[in-house]
């Protein structure tokens, strides 16, 4: 009987999961309430950092079994994603603790640094990207995911109800905004309109 619960239950975390196809639907999720806004960083930077071919297949453009941007492979055992088939897997990044990674290329200081100007005062280092390989370099799956909040007393397992998948459309989408750094004083016109952040909560 405990068995056909859990089965169950992960049926139903798969079936539910979000597709997000748009910047609209983006603008739907309740990014400063209960989803981090550092999310939003994480997936503006990803979005500019893989390719595009021309057959709308994502490239990989970094080494994540080296430990690139402090990827590693997600195992899933929680059952918030569907299982691969076999061969596929898994990757997670995300983590902005300098420790995490030493020996790969590291994310960037505007994912990492000072982000009071964009996320205000909430509480950092829960937001994650997960993502599946076709292939070597083809990208086939991609989600934005978070760990529950530590007073929650949950560990690092990542919230289901909070993982949504990325579309291909909205990941091209995100790269014709950009993300206005605090360092930045120009006064030339931008070719990109900036990222439609939600207001930092007072």
């Amino acid at each position: 009987m405990g068995f056909l619960v859990l089965f169950l239950s992960v049926l139903s975390t798969e079936s539910t999961i979000r597709i997000l196809n748009s910047i609209n639907d983006l603008k739907k999720i309740p990014f400063g309430q209960s989803v981090p806004k550092h999310s939003l960083v994480l997936l503006h930077w990803f979005a500019n950092t893989i390719g595009f071919d021309n057959n709308d297949l994502m490239e990989l453009t970094f080494e994540p079994r080296h430990g690139d941007y402090g990827t590693h492979h997600y195992g899933n055992y929680e059952g918030v994603l569907d299982r691969l088939p076999p061969g596929q897997q898994y990757y997670t990044l995300g983590n902005i603790n300098p420790m995490i990674n030493i020996n790969g290329i590291s994310l960037p200081s505007y994912v990492t640094g000072d982000l009071n100007h964009l996320l205000g005062s909430e509480e950092l280092n829960r937001a994650r990207i997960i993502f599946s390989l076709l292939d070597q370099d083809t990208i086939d799956q991609v989600f934005i995911t978070q760990h529950y909040h530590a007073s929650q007393g949950l560990g690092t397992v990542y919230d289901p109800v909070h993982t949504y998948q990325i579309s291909i459309n909205l990941l091209r989408e995100l790269r014709e905004f950009f993300l206005d750094q605090p360092s930045e004083k120009t006064t030339t016109k931008r070719e990109h309109p900036p990222f439609p952040f939600p207001a930092n909560e007072q």
